[in-house]
């Protein structure tokens, strides 16, 4: 009888539980719910409206996830709970939350349903820059050492700049908070009963170290004087490593899931980490983009090497025994789902309808017949921010190049090759500070769905990619960790030794569109420079009179 691990990957907008048979590497199920409550942005559910770069969701989403998932995923496969040996889970990150000391989060009390700091806030939540910038000034001034391992700056989407806006901006609901943790966390927590803090989010997302652990009271003080006792007390430092156990299905998490009461749980993980073994990588040099409303970029390397704007490096950040880095784009599949929905015409729409496609699909199929560089245009990635190399939301998209005669794929074009431009940004920086990248991986709707834009990648990079064979990329990882939680494998780098794929398809570099299209990345780094290190801040100016004037709208 085969023996089956479970993987549940939390998304933005979703979450989705995969069943896997540990034999045959099968996928056997998948189940997709979509979030209730999706990503609350303008107002809560009590109506209140919510401030400029809010990012919100409510966790009862999460545990709706888990109630429809996987009794879903067991049903259709035909599978018994006595059969599955283990569950793994992985999470946008960060993505953080109060809780009290029993892990009710703050929104689920009636007094504080209607206050924003007391919901979660989503990775993309970047309301929080001037804190982030407050992190960063305080770190230089005192010169802390650990802020080299994060490229030089903290993101306004990390753990610290988000619970230092809560301090600032509600002391009380700071004060009622117990803990502090990543929604990763959080819904292990439910699980299991237990609570525990995952190695990889602490890491890279929350300025934990192996060896030294976090920054120390003197820096937090100086931050505010509120937060010196901060470790310890709201921030757990009893940090657990992924690749083991969390705890096991408690009686009310059996209820809730159809799972078995002491089926294993898996540590908590990181969407876009967790998907490096479901790939198959187990080895350093081999850079896995995970690709879509954003891109995050996972790299596994023999040494600790300080990189300006990466993410973070954390040893054992992904596998033991590597030093995982990661990096990333704020904004890929967003980037063009904001164009569709306003920059496409009507009649576009009509004729994408006509034929029963997709109006990016339709888009797609029009912008294969452009030769690169045919339009004119070069635009950069920033729709929503920056985050590496340059770790700034306060930057802004651009395109360059337009005329009366550009047409809306050749802008939908110009779209996908300023996110390559992005990427190939990312790998020069890595392999510039002797951190190498030998091998491209995809992974992602985008990587599986869209071949016109990874020939692109490919083109743009000059690297060959190699695409995932899972469609569900971060829950069939999760499944591995489960998997190996649940004992069934060693580790979980044999398990990904079983359980990884990619397909046989393999973009390859075409050398007459790179030689092309290394002149356009000519032009996107000048205006990457000009624009995003202090030359000309016109988007920022642009922003801070677009906050006032909303402010007295």
């Amino acid at each position: 009888m085969s023996k089956y691990s479970i993987g549940v990957d939390f998304g933005s907008l979703s979450g989705r539980a995969v069943i896997v048979d540990l034999d045959t590497g099968e996928e056997k199920a998948v189940s997709v719910y979509e979030y209730p409550h999706a990503v609350m942005d303008r107002f809560l559910p009590c109506g209140r409206k919510l401030g400029v770069d809010y990012a919100l969701q409510h966790p009862a989403d999460y545990l709706e996830v888990f109630s429809h998932t996987i009794p879903d995923v067991m049903k259709k496969a035909d599978v018994s709970a006595d059969d599955v040996v283990g569950v793994g889970i992985d999470f946008t990150a960060c993505t953080i939350l109060p809780v009290k000391s029993d892990g009710t989060p703050l929104c689920f009390i009636d007094k504080y349903k209607s206050e924003p700091h007391a919901y979660v806030k989503l990775w993309k939540h970047h309301a929080a820059q001037a804190q982030a910038n407050e992190v960063n000034s305080v770190a230089d001034k005192m010169g802390e050492k650990w802020i080299k391992r994060y490229g030089g700056k903290i993101s306004s989407e990390w753990m610290f700049p988000k619970v230092l806006q809560i301090l600032e901006e509600n002391k009380e609901i700071y004060d009622e908070t117990d803990r502090f943790l990543e929604a990763a966390d959080w819904v292990v927590w439910q699980l299991t009963g237990t609570e525990s803090h995952n190695s990889c989010t602490a890491g890279y997302k929350a300025m934990w170290h192996k060896r030294d652990g976090y920054p120390s009271k003197a820096y937090f003080k100086a931050l505010n004087p509120a937060m010196e006792n901060i470790i310890g007390t709201k921030i757990s430092d009893d940090i657990v490593p992924i690749g083991s156990k969390a705890g096991e299905i408690t009686e009310s998490a059996s209820k809730l899931t159809g799972l078995n009461v002491g089926t294993a749980v898996a540590v908590a993980n990181v969407d876009a980490h967790v998907a490096v073994p479901a790939v198959g990588i187990t080895e350093s040099g081999k850079m896995l983009m995970i690709m879509g409303t954003s891109t995050c970029h996972i790299l596994m390397g023999d040494e600790e090497k300080t990189v300006p704007g990466m993410c973070g490096v954390v040893e054992d950040g992904v596998l033991p025994g590597f030093f995982g880095y990661e990096a990333g784009q704020s904004c890929v599949g967003d980037h063009f789902d904001w164009f569709v929905k306003n920059c496409v015409p009507a009649e576009y729409k009509k004729q994408a309808e006509d034929e029963g496609i997709s109006i990016h699909k339709f888009l797609r199929e029009k912008a294969k017949k452009l030769n690169p560089g045919e339009s004119g245009l070069v635009a950069l990635d920033w729709w929503n921010g920056n985050r590496s190399v340059l770790v700034d939301v306060d930057l802004t998209g651009v395109m360059l190049g337009l005329t009366l005669a550009t047409k809306p794929e050749e802008i939908y074009r110009a779209l996908i090759g300023a996110t390559a431009y992005g990427t190939k940004m990312i790998i020069e920086t890595f392999e510039e500070n002797g951190v190498p990248v030998n091998e491209l991986y995809a992974a992602g709707g985008i990587a599986e769905k869209d071949e016109m834009m990874m020939q692109i990648y490919a083109d743009v990079t000059g690297k060959s990619i190699k695409i995932s064979a899972s469609a569900q990329t971060p829950a069939l990882g999760s499944a591995v960790f489960g998997a190996a939680a649940g004992g069934y494998f060693a580790s979980a780098a044999e398990a990904a030794s079983v359980l990884g794929k990619v397909k046989d398809k393999v973009y390859v570099p075409v050398p007459e569109h790179t030689e092309i299209y290394e002149k356009l990345y000519a032009e996107y780094k000048l205006l990457h420079d000009y624009f995003g290190r202090g030359e000309n801040d016109v988007m920022k100016r642009l922003k801070k009179i677009k906050k006032e004037a909303q402010s007295h709208a």
